[in-house]
Protein backbone atom coordinates (compact mmCIF):
# COMPACT_ATOMS: atom_id res chain seq x y z
CA UNK A 1 0.00 0.00 0.00
CA UNK A 2 1.48 3.28 -1.03
CA UNK A 3 -0.20 6.44 0.28
CA UNK A 4 0.20 9.82 -1.49
CA UNK A 5 1.06 13.09 0.41
CA UNK A 6 -1.08 15.77 0.21
CA UNK A 7 0.49 18.19 -2.61
CA UNK A 8 -0.61 21.32 -0.16
CA UNK A 9 1.19 19.71 2.55
CA UNK A 10 4.38 19.85 0.56
CA UNK A 11 4.21 23.79 0.32
CA UNK A 12 4.34 23.94 3.83
CA UNK A 13 7.48 24.93 5.71
CA UNK A 14 6.61 23.08 9.02
CA UNK A 15 5.92 19.58 7.48
CA UNK A 16 9.59 19.73 5.19
CA UNK A 17 11.26 20.37 8.43
CA UNK A 18 9.94 17.58 10.46
CA UNK A 19 10.22 15.10 7.52
CA UNK A 20 14.29 16.60 7.05
CA UNK A 21 14.00 15.73 10.60
CA UNK A 22 12.58 12.28 10.60
CA UNK A 23 15.02 10.98 7.50
CA UNK A 24 17.96 12.60 9.11
CA UNK A 25 17.14 9.70 12.34
CA UNK A 26 15.28 7.01 10.74
CA UNK A 27 18.56 4.84 9.78
CA UNK A 28 18.78 4.87 14.20
CA UNK A 29 15.04 2.85 14.55
CA UNK A 30 15.51 -0.83 14.59
CA UNK A 31 13.01 -3.24 14.66
CA UNK A 32 12.79 -6.50 17.16
CA UNK A 33 12.46 -9.70 15.30
CA UNK A 34 9.64 -10.99 17.90
CA UNK A 35 7.35 -7.83 16.48
CA UNK A 36 8.57 -7.76 13.03
CA UNK A 37 4.45 -8.29 11.88
CA UNK A 38 3.85 -5.46 14.02
CA UNK A 39 6.70 -2.81 13.13
CA UNK A 40 7.21 -2.15 16.83
CA UNK A 41 10.97 -1.80 17.68
CA UNK A 42 13.33 0.70 19.28
CA UNK A 43 15.18 3.80 18.77
CA UNK A 44 18.97 3.37 19.02
CA UNK A 45 20.60 5.58 21.11
CA UNK A 46 23.21 7.98 19.46
CA UNK A 47 26.30 9.77 20.63
CA UNK A 48 26.64 13.56 21.68
CA UNK A 49 28.90 14.09 18.78
CA UNK A 50 25.64 12.34 16.45
CA UNK A 51 23.46 15.01 18.01
CA UNK A 52 25.71 18.16 17.54
CA UNK A 53 26.14 17.30 13.95
CA UNK A 54 22.44 17.26 13.21
CA UNK A 55 21.85 20.48 15.65
CA UNK A 56 24.72 22.45 14.01
CA UNK A 57 23.29 21.28 10.13
CA UNK A 58 19.88 22.90 11.49
CA UNK A 59 21.51 26.34 12.42
CA UNK A 60 23.55 26.49 9.56
CA UNK A 61 20.70 25.99 6.89
CA UNK A 62 18.45 28.46 8.98
CA UNK A 63 20.87 31.11 7.75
Amino acid sequence: MKSAIDPELLKNPLFIELMEEGLAIQHQFSAEPIYARTGKGYLKPTGVAELQKIKSAKRAKRG
